[in-house]
């Protein structure tokens, strides 16, 4: 398997199959036969590559090509921090997800890629997140120190959220209240977040 993120970490693989096991799990077979798009997908798309979706996307600046080469799996080089909008029409995806990247974005980027999420997103679409509790960011700081996780990485935290700080984001953005449901995750150590728009 190609690495899953820039620097080493002993876990970074049983990390990455937690997330995308959890994230699959949210999403309804229903919306399956439609289109996926993960943003932040990593240099190697494990998450795309480990889901059956009719139609993956993925987004990230470390990727080295603008396109895989198949039928069903599109991914672009493309850095979220650069640009305003997302380079998809409105009302394009069933699903899109955002695992273990949210932390790594300042508040006005955040805000900025969740309206972004409303806008791409069909209607009833799925918007999947994952991120660390305050208490998972200090346990990652001292994992990163025994080389378990990225040091790298975890150093590129911008921002550590509390439920109330997630949900408040989501309905600034224009989400409804209503479809927010987050929950925890490994002992309360990681946010899982699951929005229909």
């Amino acid at each position: 398997m190609n690495r899953l993120t820039r620097g080493y970490g002993f876990l970074e693989v049983f990390l990455a199959k937690k997330r995308a096991s959890i994230a699959n799990d949210l999403i309804p077979d229903n919306i399956r036969s439609g289109s996926i798009l993960d943003i932040g997908c990593g240099s190697y798309p494990f998450f795309l590559n480990t889901i059956k979706f009719n139609k993956k996307y993925g987004i990230d600046n470390s990727l080295k090509k603008d396109a895989l080469n198949t039928k069903k799996m599109f991914l672009k080089k493309y850095n979220i921090l650069n640009n305003k909008s997302l380079p998809f029409e409105d009302n394009y995806f069933d699903c899109i997800t955002l695992l273990a990247v949210i932390e790594h974005l300042d508040n006005s980027t955040f805000l900025n890629i969740l309206k972004e999420c409303k806008r791409v997103l069909k209607k009833d679409g799925l918007l999947i997140m994952t991120t660390p509790t305050s208490y998972g960011h200090i346990l990652l700081n001292i994992m990163a120190k025994c080389y378990l996780v990225s040091k790298e990485e975890i150093n590129e935290h911008k921002y550590v959220f509390t439920k109330n700080k997630l949900e408040s984001f989501l309905i600034k953005s224009g989400f409804d209240k209503n479809n927010i449901n987050i929950n925890y995750f490994e002992f309360m150590l990681n946010f899982s977040i699951l929005v229909k728009k």
